[in-house]
């Protein structure tokens, strides 16, 4: 299992929010403060966003629910794509298709075209077709494979949708919201809390915060289809946060004065040993 700590989470930088200028006010509730022009989010309130998201998606995927992974941005294609194969679950990291929910017969309509045209190219049909035919199947048949290669086992809309920075992922979180499906999301300090079911106060552009947070995801859904993962510890973590989240803002001038995110991780890991 992915052991989530504040320790853990500051190493991977996920308290590190946007600059003080590009912010949601509805964010206030899940920040702890500001370092020069740098919001510090409260990593108590990830800890609670972590075990609710947790607590939901292991019920979810026990019962035989599926969730889908979304993160198309760069810092998250392979995070998400790693998280969701290791669960067994669909994935979307390339490029969000609109109406890949609200017109998801079309969809599996294009997922068939792939699997033909896969097909075609295994058998050797498709090296029998002209030269220029041959270029343009090839051509159509990346993008498809781009596109829809990880949700080419999904066979019905999911039944919840974890993702990857909720601002980017707009068109994605209207389709969830109109079909009324269930959004678990990380929430940076430039995004509305109001577009999540459950929100997780996260940095979503450090790569190495956006693997964490995908990776625990993926041990909830292990969890809930019956691997021997459990998220008791979260609460002892949630009740310490408080003595620590004062560490990490003074950590976090460490990093503005050129330290590094590494200094940040020790300074920390020193206060918690104490």
């Amino acid at each position: 299992m992915t052991k989530v700590s504040i320790t853990t989470l500051l190493d991977a930088g996920a308290h590190f929010g946007h600059q003080t200028r590009r912010w949601n006010p509805k964010m206030k509730p899940y920040i702890f403060g500001s370092r020069g022009d740098i919001y510090i989010i409260d990593l108590k309130q990830t800890l609670y966003g972590l075990d609710a998201a947790y607590t939901f998606v292991s019920n979810l995927t026990r019962k035989g629910g599926t969730v889908l992974f979304v993160g198309t941005k760069k810092q998250a294609q392979e995070a998400v794509a790693d998280a969701a194969n290791r669960c067994g679950m669909p994935y979307v990291n390339a490029r969000w298709l609109g109406g890949m929910l609200t017109n998801f017969a079309t969809i599996r309509t294009r997922v068939k075209r792939m699997e033909e045209l896969e097909a075609m190219d295994a058998d050797g049909r498709m090296a029998l077709l002209p030269k220029k035919e041959q270029i343009l199947l090839h051509k159509e048949l990346a993008k498809l494979q781009t596109n829809l290669n990880g949700i080419r086992n999904m066979k019905k809309v999911p039944d919840a949708i974890f993702v990857i920075d909720t601002n980017r992922e707009g068109i994605a979180l209207h389709e969830a919201h109109r079909l009324e499906i269930p959004v678990v999301g990380t929430l940076d300090t430039n995004c509305d809390p109001d577009d999540v079911d459950y929100g997780i106060p996260a940095n979503d552009d450090a790569i190495r915060s956006v693997r964490l947070l995908a990776d625990f995801m993926a041990d909830a859904v292990i969890a809930g289809t019956g691997a021997d993962v459990t998220a008791a510890e979260m609460a002892g973590e949630a009740a310490a946060a408080d003595a620590v989240a004062e560490v990490a803002v003074e950590a976090a001038a460490d990093v503005a004065e050129g330290a590094g995110a590494e200094v940040a991780a020790d300074v920390v890991a020193d206060a918690v040993s104490e």
